[in-house]
């Protein structure tokens, strides 16, 4: 225990004498401070920049490159069919469309049960 709080006091006055300095030079030399401080943001986020460029790159998984893949293919897919679809419409004549039939969705499906079949109480 006496270790921990020995080393609490220590990082706690490194961050007071931080703070005063900071302080001291905010108001005694401000255009400085304010210049190093621009400076520092800079360099920071170029160096964040480059590291995120070339690091982020390796690093992608090849989950995201596959859905890019399939994204890029589906696109083009149906591109296909809008362009093939509007083609086919400027030969049918007006008159002749003919109405929209309600499609049932392929991924809904009835699943017969084995229930037992009750007995019809209400009807004897």
């Amino acid at each position: 225990m006496k270790r921990d709080s020995k080393l609490r006091f220590l990082i706690y006055g490194v961050i007071g004498l931080a703070v005063i300095g900071l302080l001291t030079q905010l108001f005694t030399n401000t255009s400085s401070f304010l210049a190093n401080l621009l400076m520092t943001a800079i360099i920071g986020l170029v160096l964040f920049g480059i590291f995120y460029y070339f690091f982020h790159k390796r690093n992608q998984s090849s989950d995201a490159k596959k859905y890019k893949q399939a994204v890029r293919q589906s696109k083009s897919k149906y591109t296909q069919y809008r362009q093939s679809a509007t083609s086919t419409n400027k030969s049918i004549s007006p008159n002749r469309i003919k109405p929209k039939t309600k499609k049932r969705p392929t991924h809904l499906r009835v699943i017969d049960g084995n229930k037992p079949k009750r007995n019809k109480r209400a009807s004897n």
